[in-house]
Order: structure tokens, then sequence, then C-alpha cells
């Protein structure tokens, strides 16, 4: 029988930054500069944000925030408002963050005063506003999460679920003959519950199929 551990299993793959991206804004004779960059923990978001402070040293704000997980996800976050009012950029920012299909991202808005307060409020659409127009042209790929799996067959179905393990490219990690055949592989989380059934169906439900530890 085809077993699986009795949980939702989520889909990993989703979108994250391509390249470093770039754009510029002035709102009352303030300059704001927003720079995206794809982050994968909170030691790269750190370290992306001193690269910031060291680009433009003569800024009057870094704001920044970041989300080192999946899309939404709250696992990895951080923000600041870097001396600006509390609540007006760091918070503003992140929100933009959340509520975008992109993942693994960290945003830095760099703020050179003009002259002119923005009021609490001003300051927030400044830099949502700024977050989001650097969203919008951003490039993007997907990230692809693989799972690890253990198949377990009898050698009169080895051939049935090489083909399987064919059809979907998924990556033969090894395979071990004893008093059946275990294959370990790797496959695209997107089609673990395809590659299920089709498994189920070149082996008529002979074959064990267990998920091991997400990648």
């Amino acid at each position: 029988m085809v077993s699986v551990p009795n949980r939702v299993f989520m889909n990993l793959n989703y979108p994250i930054p391509k390249t470093n991206h770039r754009v510029e804004e002035r709102i009352k004779r303030s300059r704001f500069i927003a720079t995206a960059m794809h982050i994968s923990t909170p030691e790269q978001a750190k370290n992306f944000i001193t690269m910031m402070k060291t680009e433009f040293p003569d800024a009057n704000h870094h704001c920044w925030a970041y989300n080192a997980g999946a899309p939404g996800s709250t696992a990895k976050v951080g923000m600041s408002d870097a001396g600006e009012p509390h609540g007006t950029a760091g918070r503003p920012m992140l929100n933009v963050l959340l509520h975008a299909d992109i993942g693994e991202i960290a945003v830095v808005a760099t703020r050179y005063f003009g002259g002119v307060k923005l009021g609490t409020g001003g300051l927030v659409r400044a830099y949502s506003g700024i977050v989001q127009k650097v969203l919008a042209s951003l490039s993007v790929v997907i990230k692809t999460a693989l799972v690890q799996c253990r198949i377990t067959c009898d050698y009169t179905d080895h051939n049935a679920v090489k083909r399987a393990i064919q059809i979907f490219d998924a990556q033969t990690v090894r395979e071990q003959f004893d008093a059946h055949v275990i294959i370990h592989i790797k496959l695209d989380t997107a089609k673990v519950e395809t590659f299920r059934n089709r498994l189920t169906g070149f082996t008529s439900g002979r074959a064990g199929f267990e998920i091991m530890k997400e990648r």
C-alpha cells in the first residue's frame, strides 16, 4: 500500500527575486531609494542592510523589512523604522511584503530628507508605496523545493517504478536491493500527489511510498 504521513503537504514552490532591483521616487523633496534582494536567512538580510548603509552613508534613514521564508510566512521576518517615527516605515514595508506573492526577499528603503516633513500618514504612504513600486517591476524566478521520498517495491515492479521516476524528472539518490527494492528519490513538492497516484497505478498499489523530509 502507498502510505503518506497524515498531514497536509505544503507546496513549497514560490516566486523569489531573480536579481537585485532598485527604484527611486521623490516625495515632497525627499529622495526615496528602495533596493530589493533575494535572501533566505535573517543573517543574509542583515548583511544586505549593512551593504546599503555602506553604499549610501550620508542618507538620513535606512528603513528595512524582510521575509526570509515563503510568501505570507511570519516565521523569519524582521523590520526597522531606522529613526523614523515608530510604526511609520518598517511595519508598513513588512505588510506590503507579507501580502505580496514573493518569498525570501528583503527591501531597504533609503531616505534623503528634503526639508519637508511628511507627517505620520505621509510616511506610511511613502514607505509602503516605494516597496510596492520596487515589487511591481521586480524580476522573479520560481524556487523549486524538493522533498525526499522512499519507495519500496518488489523486484517485479522495479521497472515500472523506474519509469514513474523518469516521467516525473525525480532525482534518484540511491537504491538498495535486499528482500525488496528500496529507492530514495528527491521530488518536486508540487508533483508529490500526482506521482503517488501514478505510482499506485503503475504497480496496482503494491509499491510503498513515504515522504522522508523536506529540502
